[in-house]
């Protein structure tokens, strides 16, 4: 499979230095891509649970090393840190190994659309208000997540593709509904007030675009649940990549070194 090329890449929530972390996947999705942009909107090393225990495997140092070789080479990189990598906030403004970490940054499509990119974190009132319910969250979303990789190992002796059972349940549950919903209106309205034509953030883990109020919300998703990035075409033309569907890769096999294509799928939003 030859690198695809697009404008733009965003992605976010890695979580680096986890056991969620979908690391092989995203460093497949880097190896399959180019780009003149990429920017990393967040969360893409899980400072709270480095603090905690320390995990770092040899597939997230990979990660880290194809983005600076990638800078390297002339990708522009921009990270906007998010509230887990929230200690990098004190940096920005300054180029890091050729990348540049901003608080937030406007980027201007291909068609001159002006699109927002920050984190979001700042429009949860969880996060923002109340700290410690958001780690006792941090630690319940933990547990489902390690459970969710059980549950896939039992899923793929029986021959069955990877699922997330953690995007499952917040689907079906309706106060994560709810705040899905809340955190939306929420940011779209923040861009609305800044003039531009639309926002690009991260933080919720649910990969989504849509119109609000006139204002177009991009959600790039997440690397622990969905693998999904937010892309910008040649021409302007904004699509969510599904990478773990459009590669129809194997997260086992992936961890064997064995990566296998199967068949090749349609991407979301197309």
């Amino acid at each position: 499979m030859l690198p695809q090329q697009f404008r733009t890449i965003w992605i976010s929530d890695v979580h680096l230095g986890t056991r969620g972390c979908k690391a092989e996947f995203l460093l497949d999705f880097l190896r399959h891509t180019e780009s003149e942009y990429l920017y990393l909107v967040g969360d893409i090393v899980d400072g709270w649970r480095l603090r905690r225990s320390w995990y770092w495997a040899q597939s997230h140092n990979d990660v880290i090393q194809k983005v600076l070789r990638k800078a390297r080479k002339g990708t522009k990189v921009i990270y906007v840190p998010g509230n887990h990598d929230e200690w990098l906030r004190d940096y920005t403004e300054l180029q890091l190994g050729g990348v540049w970490l901003l608080d937030q940054v406007v980027h201007v499509t291909a068609d001159g659309r002006k699109l927002l990119v920050l984190h979001g974190d700042a429009f949860d009132g969880v996060v923002r208000y109340a700290r410690w319910l958001a780690l006792l969250g941090d630690w319940a979303y933990t547990a489902v997540l390690q459970f969710n990789h059980y549950f896939n190992v039992v899923r793929r002796r029986f021959g069955y593709p990877y699922w997330s059972l953690s995007a499952y349940l917040k689907s079906r549950v309706k106060n994560a509904v709810e705040f899905v919903s809340n955190f939306a209106d929420a940011i779209a309205d923040e861009a609305k007030k800044r003039g531009v034509d639309g926002v690009v953030c991260g933080h919720i883990h649910q990969a989504e675009m849509r119109s609000i109020g006139g204002v177009l919300y991009c959600n790039d998703g997440d690397w622990v649940e969905s693998c999904t990035a937010l892309v910008e075409h040649e021409d302007g033309r904004l699509e969510i990549l599904r990478w773990a569907e459009l590669r129809a890769l194997d997260p086992l096999a992936l961890r064997n070194g064995k990566q296998r294509e199967l068949v090749t799928v349609g991407a979301d939003g197309s």
